[in-house]
């Protein structure tokens, strides 16, 4: 049975948190990749960015075991009692790989609470911010994204087309503050899309940062990058 296959620090894959990241950072998951690497990150966004990296490993693995789960499945080998042995243990693997996913994720989530406080208490005036998870959100419903209610344990959730996933009481908050709508047209089990409202669209500009495509100097070892602040 072939293991999953190590991709590096060098690229980063999709990973549920990639929006949340980026709205928190005001930088591409790439960009931040870059900054670790050249050593200017400050000790908090080292920590995210090195546990990022294991979250996006830990990613790689779940694609990997269910790409893998599928091709069992697709009629490509004969049905027999070691082809149920072969999807049994890549069902087990598809597990293991998703339960570390999940705690990679939780890492990430402890690494990020600490730089969205920051972030939020550094805004000028007082106004009230869209909160970062919000603007996450926000970010991966613009592009594109239907709810689904799961068949056998009723859970619903919100799959967008980066692979994100959006709770339900997430998106009922989401829908009272008036920023998304459902097509309720559609029934739960084919999925709903879910849509920006304008209000949604204009909170979602208004939180937006412009976003760094230029290669910033080299600041001191240690020191985050000024971009990261002067750019509202």
């Amino acid at each position: 049975m072939p293991s999953a296959p190590d991709t590096g620090p060098t690229r980063p894959a999709v990973s549920p948190l990639d929006h949340r990241v980026e709205a928190a950072t005001g930088h591409t998951v790439d960009l931040l990749w870059s900054y670790r690497d050249r050593g200017v990150l400050d000790e908090a966004h080292a920590l995210l960015v090195d546990r990022h990296r294991k979250l996006a490993q830990a990613q790689t693995g779940v694609i990997f075991y269910r790409t893998l789960l599928h091709r069992l499945s697709s009629g490509e080998f004969d049905i027999d009692s070691a082809l149920f042995e072969r999807i049994d243990r890549t069902v087990d693997q598809l597990e293991e790989a998703a339960n570390a996913r999940d705690d990679a994720a939780a890492r990430v989530l402890q690494a990020l609470e600490p730089i969205e406080s920051a972030e939020l208490s550094a805004l000028p005036g007082g106004r009230e911010p869209l909160p970062a998870a919000d603007r996450a959100a926000l970010l991966a419903i613009a592009g594109g994204a239907k709810l689904h209610e799961h068949l056998l344990t009723n859970r619903r959730s919100v799959a967008t087309a980066s692979g994100t996933r959006i709770p339900h009481d997430h998106l009922e908050r989401l829908e009272a503050s008036g920023l998304v709508t459902r097509d309720t047209s559609h029934a739960v089990h084919a999925g709903q899309p879910v849509a920006l409202t304008d209000t949604g669209r204009a909170a979602l500009v208004s939180s937006q940062r412009p976003s760094t495509t230029a290669t910033p100097s080299m600041p001191p070892p240690g020191t985050w990058p000024a971009t990261a602040r002067g750019r509202r």
